[in-house]
């Protein structure tokens, strides 16, 4: 019997059991019959106590149990994915890319493949840049040969291609948040054509430090697809 079965057995018995008490308690007409027994009473309340008890756990108290359930749901769902990020600035196609900001100092890097790219991406290849003017750091990403209609994510990094494909992610405050605005994160969507490009902006300049940025599958951000190196 399975656990599903089991309670719902539970449950019939206990109305069984609390029909029973009423048939005890009252004639076919619905006339109270004459008192019992003291001991007899005694076990008929009893019963009554217990059938009301295994009722709140068959549906009498839902509202507890339901509470408890979507406590559990909330404590064991998945953590934040970046779709929750609303509101933090991840990237604009339709922007002025950064190697079109004026009165900028602009450095490109080249995208090469990563040995943790996940199958179906050999063909990948892309340019990316950074540029640092007035206004701050803007950096834009062009790739092809991605996946058509998939969702991808670019970040900078603090490390060259080199170490660690490019080792941790490149903070202003290091130790601080891991989302933008401490972090600079691209994220866009291929076209038919598995070809993607967006651009961000940041009102910090990042000096030399982010030396390199990396593109990965959004769903999948181990998977570190290629990286590419600034020529500072």
């Amino acid at each position: 019997m399975s656990k599903h079965d089991h309670h719902t057995s539970g449950c019939s018995n206990v109305r069984d059991t609390a029909s029973a008490v009423r048939a005890m308690t009252s004639g076919r007409d619905g006339a109270t019959l004459s008192p019992r027994p003291r001991t007899r009473l005694a076990a008929c309340c009893a019963g009554l106590t217990a059938a009301a008890l295994l009722l709140s756990g068959c549906g009498g108290g839902s509202s507890g149990s339901a509470s408890a359930d979507a406590a559990a749901a909330e404590s064991s769902g998945p953590s934040q994915s970046m779709d929750d990020m609303a509101g933090m600035e991840m990237g604009d196609p339709s922007a002025t890319p950064a190697n079109k900001i004026p009165d900028a100092e602009v450095v490109k890097g080249s995208f090469k493949l990563l040995d943790t790219r996940p199958p179906g991406m050999d063909d990948v290849q892309g340019t990316a840049w950074l540029a640092q003017g007035p206004k701050g750091t803007t950096v834009t990403v062009s790739l092809t040969g991605l996946k058509p209609g998939e969702k991808y994510m670019s970040h900078l990094h603090g490390q060259p291609c080199s170490t660690k494909g490019g080792g941790e992610h490149f903070q202003f405050d290091k130790g601080g948040a891991t989302t933008p605005p401490n972090e600079v994160h691209l994220m866009f969507t291929t076209d038919k054509s598995g070809m993607g490009m967006t651009t961000v902006n940041n009102d910090r300049k990042t000096g030399e430090n982010a030396v390199a940025i990396v593109v990965h599958p959004m769903a999948a951000q181990d998977n570190r697809i290629a990286c590419a190196d600034f020529d500072f």
